[in-house]
C-alpha cells in the first residue's frame, strides 16, 4: 500500500515512515509543504494520504486544505487527517465531501501504534476513522439537529463514527446484536435517512451533525 505523507516535523514524518515500513506499506514520498503534497500525489497517485492540518509558509490551516484541493483532483483519494488541531470550518467540509476514505485523528490522542494503523488502513479501504474528540468539536460550533437521540444512541453514534462495525459496538457496550441494530435503526430514523441511502448511510449519520 503506498503513502504519501504531508508533515513539516522531520522527527515525526521520519517515525512514520520507519514505522509503516515496519507494517508493510510504502512511503512513496513525504512533503513538508501543501504543494510538495500536492505535486506527489499527483506524481505517484497513492493508496492513501497522512495530512497534517498547519504546514508552512503561515501554519494555519494550508495541509487541509491541500487535502480539500487533492480530493477534488483526484476523487475518492483517501486522506488521513493527524494533526494536534481541529480546524473547523475545513474539517467539516472534508468530512462532507466524500462518505468514505476519510480519518481524522488528533496526535494527542493516539494512544496505541495498532490503532492507528488499523486506522489508517480502514481509510485506505473506503471506511473512516474519526476521533470523538473532532466529532465533539465539530458538534459544539454548531445547532445540534439530533436532541431527540436517547443516551445511548448517541453512544452507538460516536462508536460508528470511529468505524467500528455492530459487533464491537455492541462488545463495547455489553448489549447484543440485535439491540445495536435496533438503536441504529432509530438513528436513522430520527436523522431522516432513507433506506436508499443504506450504502452510506452509517457515514452520512455521522456528517448528518457536521452539517446542522
Amino acid at each position: 500500500m503506498r503513502v504519501v505523507i504531508a508533515e513539516d516535523n522531520v522527527l515525526l514524518s521520519s517515525g512514520l515512515e520507519l514505522l509503516l515500513a515496519r507494517r508493510g506499506f510504502e512511503v512513496v514520498a513525504v512533503a513538508a509543504d501543501a504543494d510538495a503534497f500536492l505535486a506527489a500525489v499527483d506524481e505517484h497517485r497513492p493508496d492513501v494520504t497522512i495530512v497534517d492540518v498547519r504546514l508552512p509558509p503561515s501554519f494555519r490551516d494550508e495541509g487541509i486544505r491541500a487535502a480539500l484541493r487533492a480530493r477534488r483532483d483526484h476523487p475518492g483519494l483517501p486522506v488521513l487527517v493527524l494533526s494536534q488541531y481541529v480546524e473547523h470550518e475545513y474539517a467539516a467540509e472534508l468530512l462532507s465531501s466524500a462518505p468514505t476514505g476519510v480519518g481524522y485523528l488528533l496526535k494527542d490522542r493516539v494512544s496505541r501504534v495498532d490503532e492507528f494503523v488499523d486506522a489508517l488502513r480502514r481509510v485506505a479501504s473506503g471506511g473512516t476513522a474519526l476521533d470523538p474528540e473532532v466529532v465533539a468539536q465539530l458538534l459544539n460550533r454548531r445547532a445540534n439537529p439530533l436532541t431527540t437521540l436517547t443516551r445511548r444512541e448517541r453512544e452507538i453514534l460516536d462508536l460508528m463514527a470511529q468505524g467500528h462495525d455492530n459487533s464491537l459496538i455492541a462488545a463495547r457496550l455489553f448489549i447484543t446484536d440485535n439491540a445495536v441494530h435496533k438503536h441504529i435503526g432509530n438513528i436513522f430514523a430520527k436523522l431522516g435517512l432513507a433506506p436508499s441511502d443504506s450504502g452510506h448511510r452509517r457515514v452520512l449519520a455521522v456528517l448528518a451533525y457536521l452539517r446542522a
